[in-house]
């Protein structure tokens, strides 16, 4: 009798592969193969969950930082905590693809001056090898959270609410935490795939308004430029599960108002906490264009007061849908950094600048003109996603316009990254002036062609869609 021949299996390493011939007489021993299969399967559900990449890995680890005593706050008028509302930590994701790593941090608190990463970046390089390039710090932007070194360029702005001592004990603590978490997840990296997707959620809202006078003021603008997309990259393991959630969203972590004086990590915490509960895997949230961006309940003197806990549902719930629907995985991972420094006039009549600072700052040659060197990172994966940052507290409108033009399919903005240098507005902006534009810029009304032409330039040149100059980091791993 003539034979049939079918391929069960045969996975791509070629370690199940085997053929069954049967005829019409041996039916029953072919539902009795099924059969078998269908129990390993019951046995073992990772069993035949797509492979991922070898040479792919990544790690997550996270730090709790909460303090034990009370800490200065920032975000406000100077104020001490007294008590906790809910923990913060440091998120650490380490990404390996057999070349080189990136690593990314994100901290709940609410921003860092430029030195204070520069000091830590140092620190790894000293003791592990990192390159700069490959370290991004970001913060959630929390203004319940304790001050972490020197206060930067807001120092600058409002002097009045830094004549307090520097918690040096506490900045240790908080740097000596992120280089021993980076140590432990380098240590537990493993072969992962990248999945990549969006989400939408309404949970902020323009906070500039104003009146017949034209002049800005803080309150609640529906219809004001927005930015709702969530980006997401969500890193799965071999066996299918999610090893870490990370979440791009842009909105300003001012649930909790300057009567609040328990530490938390205000909304972008709580969501957190509340995804991590619901679906067993850590997410990692990455602040966007906040700057002119707040969450629907906005300055609120305690958790109830601010209905935190419904951000659970108007942000947590949106991200975990999305999750959920995220259809580009990628199983072969290249990536590339670089930077750029936008070099943009510094607002005229601002004379005092940080001498710690001074590396973020220049003078043109004849002398008249001051500038702020604004460095911006870029991080590219594959030609799928591309990341970019900046220490900034960028209106959104900007950001929104970069990832309108951008080649990629996937363009995400990381805000407040490696310092703070102030708020960014449009142009737009300055016509109705206001608490971002007069008190805590120290940029001039080109600040946003100055940025955006740099970014598209960098994000379409040659160079970063194709890697064909040095100017992309591809550096040797780092030491273990």
């Amino acid at each position: 009798m003539s034979c049939c021949r079918r391929n069960i299996c045969r996975e791509k390493n070629n370690n199940c592969s085997f053929n069954i011939c049967f005829t019409m007489m041996d039916i029953k021993h072919v539902k009795m193969l099924v059969g078998a299969l269908l129990i390993l399967v019951c046995i073992k559900p990772g069993l035949f969950a797509a492979p991922v990449s070898p040479t792919f890995k990544a790690a997550f680890v996270s730090i709790d930082i909460t303090p034990d005593e009370p800490k200065m706050l920032l975000g406000y008028a100077a104020r001490k905590s007294e008590g906790i509302h809910d923990r913060i930590y440091h998120k650490i994701v380490v990404l390996d693809d057999g070349i080189s790593r990136f690593f990314l941090v994100s901290t709940d608190i609410c921003v860092l001056s430029p030195s204070e990463y520069d000091h830590v970046a140092s620190l790894l390089k000293k003791k592990l090898g990192i390159d700069p390039q490959q370290f991004w710090w970001s913060v959630t932007h929390t203004h319940s959270a304790p001050e972490v070194g020197v206060p930067g360029l807001p120092e600058s702005f409002m002097k009045e609410r830094y004549e307090h001592a520097v918690d040096v004990q506490y900045t240790t603590f908080v740097e000596q935490t992120l280089i021993q978490g980076i140590e432990e997840a380098i240590g537990k990296l493993e072969p992962v795939r990248l999945g990549v997707g969006w989400g939408f959620s309404q949970a902020n809202i323009n906070r500039r308004t104003w009146g017949e006078n034209k002049k800005a003021a803080f309150g609640m603008n529906p219809d004001g430029a927005v930015d709702r997309k969530i980006g997401l990259l969500r890193l799965e393991k071999a066996d299918g599960s999610t090893l870490a959630l990370l979440a791009n969203y842009a909105i300003h972590g001012t649930v909790l108002g300057p009567g609040n004086l328990k530490i938390s990590g205000d909304v972008t915490g709580t969501v957190a906490e509340y995804v991590e509960k619901k679906t067993g895997a850590p997410l990692v949230f990455i602040n966007g264009a906040a700057g002119n961006l707040a969450p629907v309940y906005s300055v609120y003197p305690n958790p109830s007061a601010g209905h935190l806990d419904q951000f659970n549902v108007l942000l947590g719930d949106r991200i975990i849908e999305a999750s959920k629907n995220i259809h580009d995985v990628l199983d072969s991972i290249r990536f590339y950094t670089g930077e750029v420094i936008v070099k943009t006039p510094r607002k005229s009549g601002m004379t005092e600048w940080p001498s710690y600072l001074k590396k973020y700052t220049s003078v043109s040659g004849d002398g008249k003109t001051n500038y702020v060197n604004l460095p911006i990172r870029f991080f590219r994966i594959n030609n799928t996603i591309a990341v970019w940052s900046a220490p900034l507290e960028l209106f959104c409108e900007i950001s929104n316009s970069i990832r309108d033009q951008s080649p990629f399919p996937y363009t995400f903005y990381f805000g407040y990254t490696n310092g703070w240098l102030g708020y960014l507005p449009t142009a737009k902006a300055w016509e109705n002036g206001g608490y971002e534009v007069h008190t805590v810029s120290p940029y001039t009304i080109s600040a946003e062609k100055d940025l955006k032409d740099h970014v598209l330039t960098y994000l379409l040149s040659d160079a970063f869609l194709n890697n064909k100059t040095g100017d992309m980091n591809r550096k040797k791993k780092t030491k273990k």
